[in-house]
């Protein structure tokens, strides 16, 4: 009983954005692997510009071989991906810059891959990037920002606590 009088209460982790650009719900991005939240909850940016940041200080977990998503740890164990583009697995590589590698310990704000935008959308994917928490069973997302103008590396979007 006084045990949880004197747990000291974790404070949720807040997740900068990764990229600078719009905000949106996850059910608005047009692709039900995400909208439908298959593989976890999250939000999406809609980027304005190339720079990737690390959401949060933590290690990178996997860099896909084909450069369109990375996936990483925060020091408390949640595993955020972050898939810039739709369908971008198709693109081999092409319109992605990775700046780390698997294993890499980063810290929040820190560049970690450039999205070529433009080139992307040129080759007809949509770029809208999902930030997605993988392990939704040991955490949750609050306080997720959408609907707003982000400066990527700088701004809050959203919070990790445990579940």
């Amino acid at each position: 009983m006084f045990k949880s009088l004197f747990k000291k209460k974790v404070e949720p982790e807040q997740v900068m954005a990764p990229l600078t650009g719009k905000t949106v719900t996850l059910e608005d991005v047009p692709d039900p692997v995400f909208s439908q939240k298959m593989m976890g909850d999250g939000m999406a940016i809609i980027p304005a510009d190339k720079q990737v940041y690390a959401p949060v200080d933590g290690e990178i977990v996997n860099v896909f071989a084909t450069k369109h998503a990375i996936t990483m740890r925060t020091k408390a164990g949640a595993e955020i991906l972050i898939h810039m583009g739709l369908e971008t697995v198709e693109l081999k590589g092409e319109g992605f810059n990775i700046l780390v590698q698997d294993g890499t310990k980063v810290t929040k704000g820190q560049p970690i891959a450039e999205f070529d935008i433009e080139k992307v959308s040129s080759l007809g994917k949509e770029i809208i990037t999902p930030i997605i928490l993988l392990n939704g069973e040991e955490f949750k997302l609050e306080n997720k920002l959408t609907s707003a103008t982000t400066t990527g590396g700088k701004d809050i979007i959203m919070e990790i606590s445990k579940a």
